[in-house]
Parts: structure tokens; sequence; C-alpha cells
């Protein structure tokens, strides 16, 4: 059966080494924070925003947008959920000249009155911060812990508008996603395009990147490609040991599907 696990993760080396050697190149995250008001739209639109501008500058090829909810406390300035945003890029040219068209796209990008921050670092250089992202699920912290946490690890940050306290976020993000088991995916690349259809388990595999499909309470399905699946409304993977992985249920009221991906409420609650 899953869980959501909380304590006793897989530590940061046997994260980074399980998911860089899934990859074909060094993985680089890119950590974004409070680019919004409650009038525009959120911090997710924005790095879907954001991983296409970069594919179509050439500078790097998408692997996924993950989420990852931070604390929410009234110490805590947010807009609506104090969550973060992580973007995963493999085939990175240059890391320079990534970080700066990061940085302009999300100048432009920044709502009134928006703290953003941005960070950039190797999947690597993230392991050394996932202590950094654990506490800001369950602490209030500040400006100079990040700074201190990320110049340790060799990771770039640097807050662009506001107070800048996105910062911590941003940072926490990457952090929480080399953690490998906090996270659910906003992007990984034709899922949303087979929104409400049927596809087999290899195909949806194939087309999306999707490490794994499972039953929310029995086993992978990866051994059976031409059992089908119901998309639904709101197919989101969340991050399981390191993987994206596709959660269902047995039973679809699609005819031609025999499971179907679990609903946006039992997802949130399974993930935040």
């Amino acid at each position: 059966m899953l869980t959501s696990p909380t304590n006793a993760l897989p530590g940061p080396t046997r994260d980074a080494l399980m998911l860089q050697a899934a990859t074909d190149s060094p993985l680089w995250l890119v950590g974004i924070d409070d680019t919004d008001n409650l009038e525009t739209r959120g911090t997710g639109h924005g790095a879907r925003s954001l991983i296409a501008a970069i594919e179509q500058a050439g500078l790097a090829r998408g692997v996924g947008v993950t989420r990852h909810q931070l604390l929410v406390d009234d110490r805590i300035p947010y807009t609506s959920h104090n969550s973060s945003a992580c973007l995963q890029l493999s085939d990175v040219a240059d890391t320079a000249t990534l970080f700066e068209f990061c940085r302009r796209f999300m100048l432009d990008l920044a709502a009134r009155g928006a703290d953003v921050g941005l960070c950039l670092a190797s999947l690597a250089q993230a392991a050394g911060v996932i202590a950094f992202g654990r506490a800001a699920k369950t602490e209030v912290l500040d400006q100079g812990r990040a700074r201190r946490a990320a110049g340790e690890a060799g990771i770039r940050l640097e807050g662009l508008t506001g107070t800048r306290d996105g910062i911590i976020g941003s940072l926490a993000g990457v952090g929480l996603f080399a953690d490998g088991n906090d996270g659910r995916y906003l992007w990984q690349r034709r899922l949303r395009e087979l929104t409400d259809g049927v596809a087999s388990v290899a195909e949806i595999i194939a087309a999306t990147g999707v490490d794994d499909i499972r039953v929310i309470d029995g086993d992978s399905l990866r051994d059976q490609p031409d059992t089908r699946i119901a998309l639904g409304p709101w197919p989101r993977p969340v991050r399981i040991d390191g993987s994206s992985v596709l959660l269902v249920s047995q039973g679809s009221p699609h005819e031609h599907a025999d499971y179907a991906c679990i609903d946006k409420q039992r997802l949130k609650a399974f993930r935040p």
C-alpha cells in the first residue's frame, strides 16, 4: 500500500543517484516563488510558462515542473497557498545563460507587490538543501538562513523584487524536489493533452516521461503495458522515492478503461 511519507525518507545521495541515472544528461533545477498577487495567475502558471520559454529559446529540455507546499502560518506573507515551484531541465548548454534568461523572464512576469525569488541548482547541489526544504514545511525561516544554506551548497540564489523573501520558497522547492517524496507535478510533457482521454500504460509512459503508474492501494502497472487508463480531468503525478508516479484506482466510468486516475480531492489529500 502506498503512503505519503514524512519521515524516514531516502537520503539525498540515494535520491540524487536514482534520478540522475534515469536521465540522459545532468539534471538542473530552477526554483521560483512569489511571482503573483491576488489579481494574477499563480506561480504554477508562471513556472509552466517559463519552462516553455526555455525550450523555445533552445536553452534546455523540460523534464517536469513540481509544486511544493510550504508552511502556512500568519507570520509568513503569501498570496494564497504558500507553495513554490521547481522546474527540472536536462540538456542545459550553459548555466549562466540559463540563469540570466530565467532572471529576465521572472522580472517581466512579476506581479505588482510580488517578492520574487529565483535559484538554480544541479541535482547534487539541491541534495545539500533537503534539510532546508523540509524545515520550510514546519518552521518560519528567514532570508539569512536561506542565503547561508544556498552558499554552503554552491547554489545560485537571488531575490528579484519586493522584500526578496521569495528566495526562501525558491530554495525550499529545489530541496524538496531532491528529497524525492514531496510535491506533485504541474507539468510533464503531453500529460495535459491527454486530459479526459484514455491511453495504455505504455502509451502514457512513452508520451509523458512518467516513471510509473501505480494503483493507490496496490502495485505498479508497468508490467501491464496494454492496460488502459482513463486520465480524467486532472491527471497529476506525484513524487515518490525520486520518481514521477501517476496514481490510479481500479474501475473506471469509461467503458474502454480498467483504471482511472484518482480525482483531484483524493490526490490533494495524498500530496497537498
